[in-house]
């Protein structure tokens, strides 16, 4: 699962950018199924910025443990921008941490549609200011990779971890 890695690996440079920052992540995954958390502990030493990884795949699962709301779901849909930022906000604020990521998309082989093709995703980012400092904030990007199934997901992921390294470089 490295055709798409760097040299060094982005979940290499994540761990190093975030340890230097002091702040932590934890994860959010529906298309990526765990892959993030994945590529995130095959670092040793990750438990220092590392909180957690939850797979929410199915709407239950992004409502109870995400606190994503029905209206976001049933408004938009799973695969959605604002499905994806209610995501990232959500697993940023139950785990407590400085950064939240989430992935919600379509990897296939099915399930594409002409508004959201196979390999459409949103990738979420949320970061937790300090209370009343106005700081924080949530950033989605939507990508579309092309691919078999699992080239998508290892694509995804990787994305999500290159949108989580630039948005902590760019905190001040």
């Amino acid at each position: 699962m490295h055709d798409f890695a760097t040299d060094p690996p982005i979940e290499a440079r994540v761990g190093e950018i975030l340890e230097k920052a002091d702040a932590t992540v934890a994860v959010a995954e529906s298309c990526t199924g765990g892959l993030i958390g994945s590529l995130l502990t095959d670092i040793p030493g990750a438990s220092a910025y590392f909180d957690r990884s939850v797979v929410t795949y199915s709407y239950d699962a992004k409502l109870t443990a995400l606190g994503v709301s029905r209206e976001a779901l049933d408004d938009h849909g799973a695969v959605s921008k604002s499905v994806a930022s209610e995501m990232a906000a959500g697993v940023r604020d139950t785990a407590d941490v400085d950064w939240g990521v989430a992935t919600t998309g379509i990897a296939g082989p099915t399930g594409g549609t002409d508004a959201e093709p196979i390999g459409a995703a949103y990738i979420g980012v949320a970061y937790q200011g300090d209370w009343g400092s106005n700081e924080s904030y949530r950033t989605v990007e939507r990508t579309v990779f092309d691919g078999q199934r699992t080239a998508i997901k290892e694509q995804i992921a990787r994305r999500a971890l290159e949108l989580l390294c630039e948005s902590v470089q760019e905190q001040p």
